[in-house]
């Protein structure tokens, strides 16, 4: 799904969310101490770059289910911006010559290489620390502040996102099983998509309940991004992509796509993308969004 085939209410959504967001990390970034010039660019390069801004599309949506269209999106912005941050201190990272070794990130120059190696790797450290910094800018109740805390650095660390990076490079010319795949692909990239989903519940007051539903939702939604991905890099063109084409191929990754052949990987996704839905129904609230959001993230690319 493209851009200019996106259904309105979720188009005008998105650039919403994109702008606030953007808005909130720009404020962050927009004084840097002397001598630091570089590194605060190279740190605006990587984060007010372009991108999709799903994670941050996620809080706000998922903290409107429980609080209604009249809710206060400003009350999200630090922790939208604070997902974000990770998310691009951990493409900066990923793309280094050490990580995969990438030049094109969003259709154009990596952070190392549009900077230099040491520039990248000090500009994703400030990015990670930068989202702690955002989530302490709000004057939250003291026990929501510390559960989105917990719930943020779980996500991308050593038992989360960072596990699922690690594994990921111990597996390049290896054969995984799918059983193997799986719990890899839910650490690296659904771990930060379920945890977006979460705070933002969390920020919309939701109950365990509710918490639970959203939290099954975006493990599916998680996983169903990355076996997109997975297709996509084999399927599409690297002027689609922002990234090389077939970059996973050529570092003998094992991918859904290398495990289950295209067509398999496209019905695992339709399975996800089903689960993605069925829990929604179980969900008091409008959720529209949620249910186009999930859609495009399974039809991105088409």
């Amino acid at each position: 799904m493209s851009s200019a085939n996106l259904p309105e209410e979720l188009k005008a959504f998105l650039q919403a969310s994109s702008t606030r967001v953007e808005s909130r990390i720009q404020q962050a970034l927009n004084t840097p101490i002397d001598g630091s010039e570089k590194l605060f660019e190279a740190m605006r390069y990587a984060a007010l770059g372009p991108g999709k801004r799903l994670r941050p599309a996620l809080v706000y949506a998922c903290a409107q289910v429980f609080r209604g269209v009249d809710f206060d999106l400003a009350y999200c912005d630090s922790t939208a911006a604070a997902l974000e941050c990770i998310h691009a201190y951990s493409l900066v990272h990923d793309d280094l010559p050490a990580m995969d070794d990438d030049d094109l990130r969003r259709g154009r120059p990596t952070c190392h290489i549009a900077y230099d190696e040491a520039t990248a790797i000090l500009a994703g450290d400030a990015l990670q620390t930068q989202a702690f910094e955002l989530l302490l800018a709000e004057p939250l109740a003291p026990q929501l502040q510390l559960h989105l805390m917990r719930e943020l650095a779980t996500a991308a660390g050593a038992r989360g996102m960072v596990a699922g990076q690690a594994i990921d490079l111990n597996s390049v010319d290896q054969t995984l099983t799918l059983d193997q795949l799986e719990p890899m692909h839910r650490l690296k990239t659904g771990a930060l998509i379920c945890a977006s989903a979460r705070m933002g519940a969390l920020l919309g007051g939701a109950g365990e309940r509710g918490l639970e539903i959203i939290t099954r939702y975006a493990q599916a939604i998680g996983l169903a991004f990355q076996v997109q991905d997975d297709i996509l890099d084999i399927t599409a063109e690297t002027a689609v992509l922002g990234k090389t084409q077939g970059a996973d191929a050529l570092r003998n990754k094992p991918t859904y796509v290398s495990l289950l052949g295209v067509d398999g990987a496209r019905d695992k996704l339709a399975k996800l993308h089903a689960q993605a839905a069925q829990a929604l129904q179980s969900l008091d609230g409008d959720t529209l969004l949620l249910q186009q959001l999930a859609d495009y993230i399974v039809q991105r690319g088409h």
